[in-house]
């Protein structure tokens, strides 16, 4: 599945319009969780856009970038806290983190079921997953001029599927990104009005949807059986490396 870099992703952040989506996206986001005070939380996909904000308050912030994607260091001021991962063998214990954000990743991830169930594995018991997906209605999925027009898109009823067949129960749901997929100058003021009206007058037709789901646990009588796979190799980011080329390192070392 084609699936933009992590080149491709930083310099849509760094645009104009990846501004105005980054705070659009970033306000519905606070709305749904709008205190992390001493939350473990984590970033799956290209989410550091939208974690900056939880820094000040969070117990911790960690991002995992996947390999086909590649992996840019962040923050810029400060120690890295980014990784490059296999999303299937997550390098944390069990029950670890509290909160997960996956933005550019479940539209993109091949293996689906296992990636899910590795989130799952990691939450604590009162852990949630937020997910950030192109929405199936909207106009972003249906346009390669940004990272949300590839990969597949989702409607609600399919997220919500989705994440109930693999032991979430989803929560609150929002829209954004409202406002056409387009770089014009006076698109990207007008952004807030064509968020206030497509909330008010075509909800079903945001360009992303935005849905929280719960870990759900249940008692087990015999605990299921797991395959044993290789420990992921995690590189620390000190510059951008482009998926192809790291795949060929991984390669040679192994």
């Amino acid at each position: 599945m084609l699936r933009p870099d992590v080149i491709d992703l930083r310099n849509f952040y760094h645009s104009s319009l990846g501004q105005v989506v980054r705070r659009t996206i970033g306000r519905k986001i606070r709305l749904m969780w709008p205190d992390l005070e001493n939350f473990r939380v984590l970033g799956i996909g290209y989410a550091t856009p939208y974690l900056n904000p939880f820094r000040a308050e969070a117990e911790r912030v960690i991002s995992f970038m996947p390999l086909e994607q590649g992996v840019i260091q962040w923050p810029r001021d400060s120690r890295s806290l980014v990784s490059l991962v296999d999303e299937r063998m997550l390098p944390l214990p069990d029950s670890s983190i509290d909160r997960i954000i996956w933005v550019h990743g479940l539209e993109n991830t091949t293996d689906v079921d296992p990636t899910i169930q590795e989130i799952w594995r990691v939450l604590t018991s009162t852990g949630k997953l937020m997910v950030v997906v192109p929405s199936r209605r909207g106009l972003w999925a249906r346009t390669e001029n940004t990272p949300f027009g590839y990969g597949h898109p989702y409607s609600d009823k399919q997220l919500n599927r989705l994440l109930r067949d693999n032991m979430f129960t989803p929560g609150d749901r929002q829209g954004a990104l409202y406002m056409p997929p387009s770089k014009w100058r006076v698109n990207l003021k007008l952004a807030r009005a064509w968020e206030n009206i497509g909330e008010k007058w075509w909800s079903h037709f945001s360009g992303v949807r935005i849905m929280e789901a719960e870990k759900q646990v249940y008692a087990l009588t015999e605990q299921p059986e797991r395959k044993t796979r290789r420990r992921p190799v995690i590189l620390p980011a000190a510059r951008p490396v482009i998926a192809g080329r790291q795949s060929r390192q991984l390669k040679e070392k192994t």
